[in-house]
C-alpha cells in the first residue's frame, strides 16, 4: 500500500538514502531541509524528482506549519523519519551552553516538535510508523560528544515511551542506530583519526548510507507491525548490546 512518508534532514547521507529506499518501497516521499540547504536540496530534487520542503526542526510552530503543508499537498503523513541532526562537538570542559543546546534542539527537540505534529492524526487513523536515527554513540558514549550522545540516547528513551503510547492505535515506533557512515560528516574527520575509527569496527569499514536505510525501509513497512520499541543497531559489529 502507498504511504506518505516524510523525512527530515533527507536531501543528503542517510537521510537521502532512506527517502530513496521509501520511494523504491513505493512510498510517496517528501525530504524536508533547513531553508540554508537550498543548493543541497535543488541537487537532491533534480537526482531524485523528489519533491523538499523547508524549515527549521527545533521550531515547533515552524513544524506544524510545514507537516499542515505536506498534509494539504501530498495527505496526511503515515511514515515519519527523524533524522535531522547537528554535531558541535567539544570536551565537556570547554562546551559552551551553545553548543549544547544547538544539538539538544535539533538532535532531540525536533523529534518531539515532528512528532507532535503528526501524533494526534496517526491516532485518529489508527496506523503510523515512526522511525528515530539515533546513533551507536548514544548506547556506546564518545568521548568529545556530551551533547550528541545525551541527545541521541534521549531519542531511545523517547521512542520507547511513544511506542507504548501508540502500540493500540496500530502506532509502531522504533530507532535505528547506525555506525559510522560513509557521509560528507564522517569523511570530514581527519583522515588518520577517520582510519583509527574504522581499525576500531570488526567489520574493517564504514557503513554505506543504503545499508541504514534498508534498515529504515523494513520498520517502516506495513510487514513491521509488531515491532515496536525497539533500536536496530547497524554498526558493524562496533558495539554489541
Amino acid at each position: 500500500m502507498v504511504r506518505v512518508a516524510l523525512v527530515t534532514g533527507g536531501v543528503t547521507g542517510i537521510g537521502a538514502a532512506v527517502c530513496l529506499a521509501l520511494k523504491a518501497a513505493g512510498h510517496t516521499v517528501v525530504a524536508t531541509c533547513p531553508p540554508a540547504d537550498e543548493a543541497m536540496a535543488a541537487t537532491f530534487r533534480q537526482a531524485t524528482g523528489l519533491p523538499t520542503v523547508f524549515w527549521d526542526v527545533a521550531d515547533y510552530a515552524a513544524c506544524a506549519e510545514g507537516v499542515a503543508r505536506v498534509t494539504a499537498a501530498h495527505g496526511p503523513i503515515d511514515i515519519l523519519v527523524n533524522n535531522a541532526g547537528i554535531t558541535r562537538d567539544a570536551m565537556l570542559h570547554k562546551m559552551t551552553p551553545e553548543q549544547w543546546r544547538a544539538v539538544i534542539d535539533i538532535d532531540l527537540g525536533g523529534c518531539f516538535n515532528m512528532c507532535r505534529a503528526v501524533i494526534e492524526s496517526m491516532r485518529e487513523r489508527r496506523y503510523g510508523r515512526i522511525i528515530n536515527i539515533t546513533s551507536v554513540n548514544a548506547l556506546s558514549g564518545q568521548a568529545g560528544q556530551t551533547n550528541y550522545a545525551a541527545a541521541k540516547a534521549g531519542l531511545i528513551g523517547f521512542t520507547k515511551a511513544l511506542a507504548l503510547e501508540g502500540a493500540s492505535r496500530n502506532i509502531t515506533v522504533n530507532a535505528v542506530a547506525p555506525g559510522y557512515t560513509k557521509t560528507a560528516m564522517v569523511e570530514a574527520v581527519p583522515a588518520d583519526i577517520l582510519q583509527t575509527i574504522v581499525n576500531g569496527i570488526p567489520a574493517k569499514r564504514l557503513a554505506q548510507p543504503e545499508e541504514i536505510a534498508r534498515a529504515v525501509a523494513f520498520l517502516a513497512a506495513d510487514d513491521a507491525g509488531f515491532i515496536t520499541g525497539e533500536t536496530l543497531s547497524v554498526n558493524g559489529g562496533k558495539y554489541m548490546q
